[in-house]
């Protein structure tokens, strides 16, 4: 991807110098494992991810300390380019928002940490994964997961795997801005699990829609190869690929977040239409 010399946004915070050296459960017991299975980049923290943060929150040390460092010159790039992908989908959003009458895009907030941090969602560990909060409208990412996601889970190394995380991400900042997240979560309450279950994955299909629709609207600053990334990052963090992976069988009715045979479809279906009348996962998945 074209990023350098760029616009960055302003509304990125940096908190990687800064780490955590207390007792975290989440940092490689079982609770971690869990988290990414059922949590690996993104979902409706508020609906799914609040209990186990509390959970955490509940376990650990109350006598965790901090220490400070510099950052390395690639630590400050690829924060420069995360700032720069940033800035490009405040422009999308605005400019999809105002187009289609959708009141105004209020940009949300991006922190980068280290190890450990605290949203309003609770605290989390790096075994979370990138995550969004509704109650903060933040978006959390330690970067170091892309290294697992690609050394681990099998996808293609790249920025534009990065961008493509983000991307997702920010599309659940437009679910909760659209009221969508809100009206996933309020039949949810009223759902069978195997049915709520449904509802998660077409909210997160729908976020994967949206980060192809910021990709398409993107594509003056994209590079050969860009798309082929996104698709290997969205194929790798599919329900069946991950649980073959980690269990060894796929057990259908708990997926949450979708196949990587539909991540990948919904992703290319925003890149290829462009078009935010195509948004609708739920019609298309929920009988």
């Amino acid at each position: 991807m074209k990023w350098k010399g760029r616009r960055q946004s302003g509304n990125l915070e940096d908190r990687r110098g800064t780490s955590a050296t207390g007792k975290v459960v989440a940092g490689g017991g079982i609770i971690a494992v869990v988290i990414i299975i059922l949590q690996l980049f993104g979902g409706e923290t508020g609906q799914t991810i609040a209990p186990i943060l509390e959970q955490i929150n509940q376990q650990q040390s109350q006598s965790a300390s901090s220490s400070q460092r510099e950052l390395t010159a690639d630590e400050i790039e690829i924060g420069n380019f995360v700032a720069t992908v940033l800035a490009d989908t405040e422009d999308v959003w605005h400019q999809v928002f105002q187009q289609h009458n959708l009141g105004a895009y209020k940009e949300p907030k991006m922190i980068l940490f280290t190890q450990q941090v605290t949203s309003a969602c609770g605290m989390a560990s790096s075994a979370v994964g990138p995550f969004y909060c509704p109650g903060d409208q933040k978006v959390y990412m330690d970067l170091v997961f892309f290294n697992e996601l690609h050394t681990r889970f099998g996808a293609q190394k790249g920025d534009f795997a990065i961008a493509y995380v983000t991307a997702h991400e920010i599309g659940h900042h437009v679910q909760t801005l659209l009221g969508t997240s809100q009206k996933v979560r309020q039949l949810q309450r009223n759902s069978s699990k195997a049915e709520g279950n449904k509802l998660s994955v077409a909210l997160e299909l729908q976020a994967d829609f949206y980060a192809g629709l910021w990709a398409h609207h993107n594509q003056q600053y994209l590079e050969e190869g860009d798309i082929e990334e996104a698709l290997s990052a969205a194929k790798a963090v599919g329900d069946d690929a991950i649980q073959k992976r980690m269990q060894g069988h796929v057990v259908p009715d708990s997926f949450t977040h979708g196949t990587s045979a539909q991540r990948m479809e919904w992703f290319l279906k925003g890149y290829r239409t462009g078009d935010m009348r195509n948004h609708d996962t739920f019609a298309v998945l929920i009988n």
